[in-house]
C-alpha cells in the first residue's frame, strides 16, 4: 500500500486521542486473562481488533518474513508497519520491505534515527557497532522506536519463545512499562518451522537471507548465518555476550 519515511509517528485524520496509562494496562491485563498462554495468533489479532482502532496500532517488523504484517494485515487492514531503517540493512532486508509495501494490505513507516551513519561515525567514532554495540542499537533501534511508538497505544512483535532462552516466557499480551503500551506477541507460542510453512502457504514475501542460514536477522555487521543446531538467534552479535538490541528487554 502505501509508505512514509519519518522519525516521527504518522499522522492519521481523525484518529482517536490516546488512552492513559492506566487505561491501556488494566487492557493489556484482561486480555492477558482472557487469551490465556496459547490462544490462536487470529485470537489474538480479533482481540486487539476489538478493543483498538487500526490507527492506534502498529506492527514491529524485520523483514525477515512478512507473516505479522499479512496476519494482522487481514483484521486490521492498513497497519502501520514500522521498519527500523538503521542504515546498515543488507540489500536483501530492503527488498523485503520494499515486496511487503507492494503486496500487502499496510502503511510502511521507515523510521529513521536522528544521525545518519555518516553523521554517527563522526559524532561517535566510525563504526560504532564493533566498539560499543548496545550503544549503536540504542541509538540506532532503541531511541528511534520509542520515540515513534509514543504515537499508539498498541505495537505487535514477531516474538517467539523459541527464538532463544530469553524468549521462553514471552506473554501473548502484556503492558510495555518501557514504552508505555500494550505491547501484543500473537507468534510468540510458533516454532520457526510453523512460520516458514504458514509464509509458503500463503505465497508471502521472504527475506532471501533465510535461506541461506541467517535464522534471525538484524543489521549486515553484526549479523551471520548460524550452524545446523544452533540457536537461531547465535549468529546476532556473535563473539560478543549481547543477545538482545534492547527493543524486547
Amino acid at each position: 500500500m502505501t509508505t512514509e519515511s519519518s522519525g516521527n509517528p504518522p499522522t492519521h485524520p481523525g484518529k482517536p486521542a490516546k488512552r492513559s496509562a492506566e487505561e491501556l494496562r488494566a487492557l493489556a491485563e484482561a486480555g492477558a486473562a482472557e487469551l490465556g498462554w496459547d490462544a490462536s495468533a487470529e485470537e489474538v489479532i480479533a482481540w486487539v481488533a476489538k478493543n483498538f482502532a487500526t490507527e492506534a496500532t502498529a506492527v514491529a517488523c524485520s523483514m525477515a518474513d512478512a507473516v505479522l504484517p499479512a496476519l494482522v494485515a487481514d483484521q486490521l487492514p492498513g497497519v502501520d508497519v514500522l521498519f527500523l531503517d538503521t542504515g546498515y540493512h543488507f540489500p536483501e532486508t530492503y527488498q523485503t520491505r520494499n515486496e511487503v509495501a507492494e503486496n500487502l494490505r499496510v502503511n510502511i513507516v521507515d523510521v529513521l534515527p536522528k544521525r545518519t551513519v555518516a553523521e554517527q561515525d563522526a559524532a561517535e567514532g566510525k563504526d560504532l557497532f564493533a566498539r560499543d554495540p548496545a550503544r549503536c542499537c540504542a541509538l540506532r533501534k532503541v531511541e528511534p522506536l520509542q520515540r515513534v511508538l509514543a504515537g499508539y497505544e498498541l505495537w505487535f512483535t514477531g516474538v517467539r519463545r523459541d527464538e532463544a532462552p530469553t524468549r521462553t516466557n514471552t506473554p501473548l499480551v502484556t503492558f510495555d512499562e518501557k514504552n508505555g503500551l500494550v505491547k501484543v506477541n500473537p507468534v510468540a507460542p510458533w516454532t520457526f518451522d510453523q512460520l516458514v510453512q504458514y509464509s509458503e502457504d500463503n505465497i508471502l514475501p521472504v527475506n532471501p537471507l533465510l535461506a541461506q542460514g541467517f535464522l534471525s536477522i538484524g543489521c549486515a555487521p553484526c549479523t551471520r548465518a548460524v550452524a545446523p543446531g544452533e540457536d537461531p538467534r547465535a549468529g546476532r552479535w556473535s563473539g560478543t555476550d549481547k543477545t538482545e538490541c534492547g527493543l524486547h528487554v
